[in-house]
């Protein structure tokens, strides 16, 4: 006999379920935990929708579509049945991304349908850090003041363009990204180290759940890079993430970076999982 299934959107009235599963796995599942989170999965706030894979009437698996597409606990099967709702649905988001093996097998069967991805990232480690950090945080790294946006903004906009292929500025002229950007400004979330007006180093905390939080933005001037500001800059935002934000810090980062990865090594973060992500 087989087993029962079915996927469905998710409503208020599943909050409670919803929660407890992303509860088990909170330094994997950020991006999706802090949308829950601060909805409540009200339609209005939850800026996408959430798909709840459910076997012999039990929720095992999560897919939040939106500006994003994010697999959450997804079994194969699971997988496979996101993958058939998103084919019906159309293309809306500008990535896939979550943990490596059900992107990669929700990406087999979105392949034809949605066509060439303009870059598939296979394997992205997800550290995380739930104590002190391991070095002594850099002194200069500070929050980011509202009246200093203009200054992140072209160093957000290099990061961004660097890690992601494109500018951000490229639809809208950059505002929607400007406007997250003073948000999380406004919010005590954007962090760097100025030297002579000039940012240096910068990172931002971007998803935010009662158990984690995600970083996010880490860039570093590139002829300053070598000089190991990120191990000093990067602890000093888990410090202040552990002190005043959530008791863990979590981030991923592409396989290749190499540099990046020691950096987080030397500053305590260890490997929890292993993320993809397919950019379009």
């Amino acid at each position: 006999m087989g087993t029962s299934t079915a996927v469905r959107p998710l409503s208020q009235a599943d909050l409670d379920d919803t929660v407890a599963l992303l509860d088990r796995d909170p330094c994997l599942d950020v991006f999706v935990g802090a949308r829950v989170h601060a909805s409540g999965l009200a339609p209005t706030r939850l800026a996408g929708e959430l798909w709840g894979y459910y076997e012999e009437n039990r929720l095992r698996s999560l897919c939040y579509s939106g500006a994003n597409l994010v697999p959450v606990a997804a079994t194969a099967r699971a997988a496979r049945t996101f993958a058939d709702l998103a084919v019906r649905r159309g293309r809306r988001c500008s990535s896939i991304v979550g943990p490596a093996d059900a992107v990669l097998s929700m990406w087999d069967l979105l392949r034809p349908e949605w066509g060439p991805a303009r870059e598939v990232r296979a394997c992205q480690p997800v550290m995380a850090l739930a104590s002190a950090p391991a070095v002594a945080p850099d002194p200069l790294v500070r929050r980011v003041r509202p009246d200093e946006i203009d200054v992140l903004l072209p160093a957000a906009i290099a990061m961004f363009t660097e890690e992601v292929g494109v500018s951000p500025t490229a639809t809208d002229g950059g505002a929607y990204y400007k406007a997250r950007l003073t948000e999380l400004v406004r919010a005590g979330r954007a962090f760097a180290r100025f030297e002579d007006g000039e940012i240096v180093f910068k990172a931002e905390i971007g998803a935010v759940t009662p158990h984690a939080c995600q970083v996010q933005g880490v860039w570093v001037r590139p002829e300053r890079r070598g000089e190991r500001l990120s191990v000093g800059g990067m602890a000093a935002v888990v410090e202040h993430a552990l002190r005043e934000i959530a008791p863990a810090v979590t981030l991923y980062v592409n396989d290749f970076n190499v540099a990046a990865r020691g950096a987080y090594r030397r500053v305590g973060f260890t490997e929890v999982g292993r993320f993809a992500t397919v950019m379009f």
